[in-house]
């Protein structure tokens, strides 16, 4: 699976990931040097129908742009899938069809359905042992053992720190290659998690989300293998947007805005227009 166990358990730094949500966010991210990528279910919901990160995707919608953004790079793929989109079964055939797809991994919540981002208010869970079935059926499902399982706990908001440090342990157990306790309110508290599980840890790093933002070398040295910054690129490509269609709106013209956008032959760069040209020519008579 494009070598995402071993970049995980290396022994001198943590992985960063950034959140992509679409074929060239991903290559880009690529280009720009990044190991793998995480397909964000906030972002997919977002760039694809438009609305929040609330229940309204399903697994159609995470499994085809899986496939899309798979194909278009080279590095490991860590799919967001939600709940699962129901129960143990449909766990089992959606990690089949994302590691046919290309996939390297997924992560898996234990929110009740429908779901919500997990830095909103309003989530709740399911109970630990409904978890561990889907749990066990996504660990059973993958043919490769490279093929990562990381359990997420939305259990902080709901139960406590302390029971959600309890379920990362009870995942840990049943075979979860990583254990991701989503949206600890302070320092302290990630320091807690990472004393208190001994397994991969994930830190989710959301601009003005609930989780304060921290340094990679902090964060590696509590215990976290991977740094998820999820929702950079969204946030980032939304204020360009703003700022380009503000400017087309009130201006009549972006031409002030030029040093703002890449140029013509670099973006025909990224999307390895050079390659087909190639490819054209090679075919044609």
């Amino acid at each position: 699976m494009k070598n995402l166990r071993r970049l995980i358990n290396s022994k001198t730094k943590p992985l960063v990931i950034p959140g992509v949500y679409d074929a060239i966010g991903a290559k880009i991210a690529e280009k720009v040097g990044f190991d793998a990528m995480f397909q964000t279910g906030y972002g997919t919901s977002a760039t694809l129908l438009g609305m929040p990160d609330y229940g309204f995707i399903g697994a159609s919608e995470t499994l085809d742009n899986a496939r899309r953004i798979s194909s278009a790079i080279s590095v490991p793929l860590i799919v967001d899938v939600d709940t699962g989109y129901g129960n143990a079964l449909t766990v089992r055939k959606l990690v089949q069809e994302l590691e046919s797809a290309g996939a390297s991994g997924v992560f898996l919540e234990d929110q009740k359905w429908p779901k919500r981002c997990g830095h909103m208010k309003g989530k709740d869970i399911i109970s630990k042992e409904e978890y561990a079935e889907k749990l066990q059926s996504a660990i059973d499902a993958k043919s490769s053992k490279d093929f990562i399982i990381v359990a997420r706990t939305d259990a902080r908001a709901i139960e406590g720190l302390d029971m959600a440090i309890e379920r990362g342990n009870y995942y840990k157990k049943i075979g979860a290659d990583v254990i991701f306790v989503e949206a600890p309110k302070s320092i302290e508290e990630m320091k807690k998690i990472g004393k208190s599980i001994n397994a991969p840890l994930v830190a989710n790093m959301i601009e003005g989300g609930a989780t304060p933002i921290s340094s990679t070398e902090k964060l590696y040295g509590m215990g976290y293998r991977i740094i998820l910054y999820p929702l950079s690129i969204l946030y980032a490509n939304t204020f360009a947007t703003l700022k380009i269609l503000h400017e087309l709106k009130n201006k009549g013209t972006t031409k002030k805005l030029k040093n703002n956008l890449v140029r013509f032959d670099q973006f025909n760069d990224i999307v390895e227009l050079s390659k087909y040209n190639k490819l054209e020519n090679r075919y044609s008579k």
